[in-house]
């Protein structure tokens, strides 16, 4: 190959990773959430992040939408944002985790910018709550992002059977799994049954390095009776030798 055949070579090359990461860059610029632990009845930490603003225009407002699943919410304090909680009334009493009734549940949350945060940069906010019970649903939080000049509306949701990254401003959501607590209980018995049967291995080892030992010390014992015999069959046989000289 030539010099300017490999020339050519690498510039189309690195054209083409140019454009591939062109493509991928809006997927992974969304505004999304991650919890920290998305099992059924657990507590909590559901991430937002803001990577950028609207057609470039700075972000001054985060409205985050909370599904009625979700009763409470405790929002993160932000240094560079004000946070406000729209509380409303249920229509119908409820009962929560602990079995006390609840009439009112946080609708929304919303953090306005001290000062508006640059298109270049991101920040993140935190929800904190109890993950309801109902494991497979899909919980959805639709956000609306307002900027200086415009806003953007991450609120669409997947049609059934269809990929949220198709979308082009998807709502942030996550999943509700299944609790661990009986893998948790199954695991514990599991690591109590090798506790014991290592406690039961160690005992073995244990008696047979004793019984070792013991045979050990008898053989030695042996061995030093039988030089004393020796010792003093030695010395009788000179002895005779000499009476008889």
């Amino acid at each position: 190959m030539s010099i300017r055949t490999f020339t050519r070579a690498c510039a189309v090359s690195g054209a083409v990773g140019v454009i591939a990461l062109s493509i991928s860059l809006p997927a992974s610029a969304h505004v999304g959430g991650t919890a920290s632990d998305a099992s059924a009845g657990a507590y909590t930490i559901f991430t937002m992040s803001v990577p950028h603003g609207c057609e470039e225009s700075p972000t001054t407002k985060i409205e985050i939408q909370i599904p009625e699943s979700v009763l409470s919410v405790t929002p993160t304090r932000n240094p560079l944002w004000d946070v406000k909680s729209t509380i409303v009334k249920l229509d119908e009493p409820t009962t929560d985790a602990h079995g006390n009734e609840v009439t009112e549940r946080t609708s929304s949350v919303v953090y306005t910018a001290n000062t508006p945060l640059p298109d270049g940069q991101r920040d993140a906010f935190e929800l904190s709550f109890q993950v309801p019970d109902a494991v497979g649903e899909t919980l959805t939080f639709p956000t609306v992002q307002t900027c200086e000049k415009g806003e953007t509306g991450w609120i669409e949701v997947p049609a059934d059977g269809q990929d949220a990254h198709e979308l082009e401003h998807p709502a942030p959501a996550f999943e509700i799994t299944a609790a661990a607590e009986e893998d948790g209980h199954l695991e514990a018995t599991a690591t109590k049954e090798e506790s014991d049967e290592a406690a039961a291995s160690d005992t073995s080892t244990d008696d047979a390095e004793a019984d070792a030992s013991g045979n050990s010390n008898a053989i030695g014992i042996a061995g030093l009776v039988a030089g004393l015999l020796g010792l003093i069959a030695g010395g009788l046989a000179l002895a005779r030798s000499r009476t008889k000289a």
